[in-house]
């Protein structure tokens, strides 16, 4: 038996045809009339529309209202394809249409495809509240019996703006009419609406006063979106004759009730918001003013920002030749704005300000679907336009332009961005505003966040042409944008620069060196010319490593920008690539490896200790490829590594200690690397930099003791060790810390005093001078001043003679100063036995009496009073100053000196581990410690961050405001904090010197 064809429901039908809900489509449907299924071209209509389900649900209750709907939209290809399309995108406009079934009609004929010129708009909504159009001033006149702002005379003009707004819908979403002839037909209908508003205004408060209307932001720009606020500025002037304050009262009457227009919501909503805080001295200034009174103001205390959206004020309403006076006066103003001083950190500031925003008013995956403000979104193509405008409008006019596409083109046919660039910005910026319009029709509500609902993207993929995949594809496609828009975010500013300065072929127009320079200026750069010739140098030839370097420079350009010493970024770049630029890794490492160009680019624009370093081991750059080859490595292997170096070159001392120096040189790189991108604290920094001395030491030890033992053609009569002091002792040491050491003997049995002494002396001294020959790395200087009788006493003494003079003559200080004794190198056993002698010294057994401590106080004070640096504010001090390393160190020595022999968890040469044993042993309050470590931490970061960005060591946070924001920006602050780090800094010392108040002067160490 044959089977016999199932045939295909209507549902199922309309359902494959796109309706979501084909049952529903198919009683909708059949409301309509019974030849509306067989209807092709109505039902083709339909199913075109971006939601057909939408537009079958608001045509079906437009023809409950008026049937004539039908047959028209039958006979009217034309107003088929406009009404529906509109029906498919917005809810908002289909319910206008059905409280308002007469409304349809403005989408017939010729008037639904022109676009009406701004008198004709202006016109028409004066005319919907009774205002003359030909009249100088406008007023309103309500209906009889009503007030002004009356609800039919406000609903009027909603009706009359959302007839106008539902034509220019209708060619947006057919189609028939570009973006930026969508935005200006929008930003036109605000400014007749606000034109009608203010004949409203005029109607409850009279008229008398010349008052404009000057919009801002997208209105004045003439890009306005479907729901936006609408910024504005009021200027007024007093007729001739006139009291300017009682004009100016009126005049803000008159604005407030223009406002009040706009934005009352009715039985038909509201229009939008008026939104004048942009006006001086923003909310907090008086709304109107006089336009001296605004030139006044822009003159003397206007911010950046400011004038940047001054960019696109425009008069839109009200006196017009007042509004054009006010714009002329401030466009001169505005183009001069960029010589302002600190004109680009002020607004990268601004914009750094907004996406801080951004982050705190919502979660990041909010962020990432915001098209305006989120990474890849319009503001970033906004706000680099506006910038690049702002440096080169001074001298080019053709860029003084307000809407962002013309001004794009501008800086395109100029130069200042590259045409492939420009293009793609284009598309990306016309893409993400259709969008941003299709997510405000629909219920024409103020939003720029991209939905999850797969409806949603559904009718948004579908209106923007995409109907296989319409989720799908609108997602890559926005994905993709988004991700250009960054990218080229970052090189703006850079490819015409290196066409005009490199002298790159192509096409476009090049640039003037005085545009490059300019440019440079934008980004930061304080020698703008010295930037200029080694981009000139690095780029220039035909060569592979020029061509590699053109790519490379224009994204890196901006990683120098962003670091706190751009200038000195490229500076050595060009130095480093002088070096490695022939050698073939180092060129296809940084090609290839984003991220290591990216590292190099922060660390050279921000540590000329790393840039130094860099400069005499460029092979390091290798480095920074991978976060694996920042970690610290084990002292085990960098001990065997040097003694490898130094037996290699047995005999020839100098050598063995040059290759040990340039195996330290490589490991202070990588320390400082990982400190700078946060790889590793405080305390590990300083645990790195104590091993490294150590077997640097030690290396330059065995090198010292064969020179010594070659020399005199015999063994060494005796043995030696190495011990550590001071920070060294405590591996606290930083980048430009001395080795602080002493040096122990003891002879060989069967060996003669004197030789013995003899030879530990020739020993000692060797160890110094290879430690200090010049060379270009960071040298590693011995001082043992801290040994017996200081610099007046033997260079070297014998264990016993160690012993007896501690026995005899040692002072609380040298019991404080032996705290931090430990075993640096040399002979392990004589380490150990040496530091026997001296623990009945340092932890004695009944602490020490009440003398000690006074004259340990004495000696504290008078440090404070005479070895802080003339001129030196104590309170930015980091070593001496109140709070810092010698306050927070002291309190800790105190408390081991009293109570490390009862309590051996005392008994550490660290600081912040003594603070925490004293704490565990109830010997410090467990909330004072936490209060001294953090000041000791942040004044230890301080002091290698003022070694790493400039390359010398110094115990004071610097007084130049500049080198300040650097140490500021190295320690994590933004580029605009260096008040913050200073305050911060301010704040923790003092907390820390209170306790030290009470803990050190006081008697709580007694506990």
């Amino acid at each position: 038996m044959t089977a016999v064809p199932r045939m295909e429901s209507t549902a199922g039908r309309l359902a494959r045809l796109g309706f979501a809900d084909g049952a529903r489509a198919e009683r909708l449907l059949d409301e309509l009339g019974p030849e509306a299924v067989g209807d092709y071209d109505l039902l083709e209509a339909i199913v075109a529309a971006a939601d057909p389900d939408l537009a079958l649900t608001s045509l079906n209750r437009l023809a409950e209202r008026d049937p004539s709907v039908l047959g028209a939209l039958r006979g009217d290809a034309g107003l088929r394809e406009r009404l529906l399309a509109v029906f498919g995108v917005s809810a908002a406009l289909g319910e206008h249409v059905v409280r308002h079934p007469e409304s349809w009609k403005v989408l017939q004929g010729e008037q639904a495809v022109r676009r009406p010129p701004q008198e004709e708009l202006c016109a028409d909504l004066l005319l919907a509240v009774g205002a003359d159009p030909e009249a100088a001033e406008p007023v309103a006149v309500p209906p009889p019996g009503a007030g002004a702002f009356s609800t039919p005379t406000l609903s009027a003009l909603r009706v009359a703006y959302r007839n106008h707004l539902l034509r220019v819908a209708a060619r947006d979403a057919t189609g028939s009419a570009t973006l930026g002839e969508v935005t200006a037909e929008l930003s036109d209908l605000a400014a007749a609406a606000l034109e009608a508003g203010l004949a409203v205004a005029r109607a409850e408060h009279g008229t008398g006063v010349r008052l404009a209307v000057i919009g801002m932001g997208k209105c004045g720009a003439r890009e306005l979106n479907y729901i936006s606020d609408v910024d504005v500025i009021f200027v007024a002037e007093p007729r001739e004759g006139e009291d300017e304050t009682e004009a100016l009262r009126l005049a803000t009457k008159l604005a407030q009730g223009m406002m009040r227009a706009c934005s009352t919501a009715t039985a038909e909503g509201s229009l939008w918001e008026v939104d004048a805080a942009l006006r001086p001295e923003g909310r907090s200034g008086p709304l109107v003013r006089t336009l001296a009174s605004h030139l006044t103001y822009y003159r003397r205390w206007a911010k950046t920002w400011e004038f940047q959206a001054l960019l696109k004020a425009r008069p839109v309403a009200g006196d017009m030749e007042l509004g054009q006076a006010y714009v002329d006066e401030v466009n001169e103003m505005v183009w001069e704005a960029a010589g302002r001083e600190n004109f680009v950190e002020d607004v990268q500031a601004m914009r750094r300000r907004v996406e801080s925003h951004l982050r705190e008013g919502g979660n990041g995956t909010a962020a990432e679907r915001q098209l305006k403000l989120g990474p890849g979104g319009l503001r970033d193509i906004e706000f680099a336009v506006q910038l690049l405008q702002l440096v080169h409008g001074r001298h080019d006019p053709l860029l003084r332009r307000r809407a962002t596409l013309p001004a794009l083109a501008a800086l395109s046919r100029g130069g200042y961005v590259g045409r492939d660039d420009a293009r793609a910005l284009a598309e990306a910026y016309t893409f993400l505003r259709q969008v941003e319009h299709l997510l405000q029709l629909h219920r024409l509500r103020r939003t720029h966040v991209v939905p999850e609902d797969t409806a949603d993207l559904r009718r948004i993929g579908r209106a923007l042409g995409m109907p296989i995949d319409p989720v799908g594809e609108f997602t890559t496609r926005w994905r993709r944008h988004a991700m250009e828009v960054r990218r080229l975010h970052e090189k703006l500013f850079y490819r015409p620069l290196l066409q005009a300065v490199a002298r790159l072929p192509g096409e476009e127009a090049r640039l003037s060196t005085a545009a490059a320079k300019a440019r440079l200026e934008a980004l930061g750069y304080t020698d703008p010319e010295g930037a200029l010739r080694h981009i000139a140098t690095l780029t220039s030839g035909v060569s592979r490593r020029a061509a590699i370097q053109r790519t490379l420079l224009p994204v890196m350009l901006g990683w120098f920008a962003d670091a706190p010493d751009p200038d000195a970024g490229l500076l050595g770049f060009r130095q480093v690539s002088d070096k490695l630029g022939a050698t073939p890794w180092y060129l296809r490492l940084l090609r290839d490896e984003t991220a290591v160009a990216s590292r190099m680019a922060r660390l050279l624009g921000t540590s000329r200790y790393v840039t130094g370093l860099l400069m005499h081991a460029p092979e390091a750059v290798a480095m920074l490829g991978s976060d694996a080859e920042l970690e610290v490595r084990p002292k085990a292997a960098l001990a065997t590594e040097a003694a490898a170096a130094v037996s290699r070159h047995e005999g020839d001392a100098e050598t063995a200690v040059a290759a040990v120096r340039a195996l330290r040189r490589r490991e202070l790189f990588r320390t400082a690397v990982a400190d700078l991108v946060g790889r590793v604290d405080i305390e590990q920094v300083g645990q790195a930099l104590a091993e490294l001395n150590d077997v640097t030491i030690q290396a330059a030890l065995d090198a010292a003791i064969g020179k010594v033992v070659l020399e005199r053609r015999a063994p060494l009569p005796t043995r030696f060790t190495v011990i550590a002091m001071g920070r060294l002792g405590g591996f606290e040491p930083s980048y430009g810390s001395d080795a602080d050491v002493m040096f122990v003997h003891e002879p060989v049995e069967g060996a003669a005093e004197k030789e013995a002494a003899d030879a530990a002396h020739a020993v000692a001294n060797e160890l110094r001078r290879l430690l200090a020959l010049p060379a270009t790395d960071p040298p590693l200087l011995i001082d043992p001043d801290l040994r017996p009788e200081g610099r007046q006493g033997p260079l070297v003494r014998t264990l016993a003679s160690y012993a007896a003079y501690y026995a005899r003559w040692s002072s609380p200080w040298e019991s404080q100063a032996l705290l931090r004794a430990r075993v640096s190198a040399g002979d392990p056993g004589l380490g150990e036995r040496f530091l026997a002698v001296i623990d009945p010294l340092r932890y004695p057994e009944d602490g020490i009496d009440d003398a000690a401590v006074r004259e340990i106080r004495r000696l504290k004070a008078r440090m404070e009073a005479e070895r802080l640096p003339r001129g030196a504010d104590p309170a930015l001090h980091t070593k001496l100053g109140r709070g810092g390393l010698s306050d927070v160190e002291w309190v800790a020595q105190l408390l081991q000196l009293r109570h490390a022999h009862a309590c051996p968890a005392l008994r550490t040469t660290r600081t912040l581990a003594a603070l925490r044993a004293a704490v565990a042993a109830g010997l410090l309050s467990a909330a004072d410690e936490p209060v001294l470590a953090e000041a000791w931490r942040f004044a230890s970061r301080i002091r290698d961050a003022i070694m790493l960005v400039r390359g010398r060591a110094s115990d004071s946070i610097p007084v130049d405001l500049r080198e300040r924001g650097m140490v500021a920006q190295a320690l994590g602050y933004p580029p605009d904090g260096s008040e913050d780090f200073v305050d911060d800094y301010r704040r923790a010392t003092r907390r820390a010197r209170q306790v030290v108040e009470r803990v050190f002067y006081g008697d709580d160490t007694r506990r």
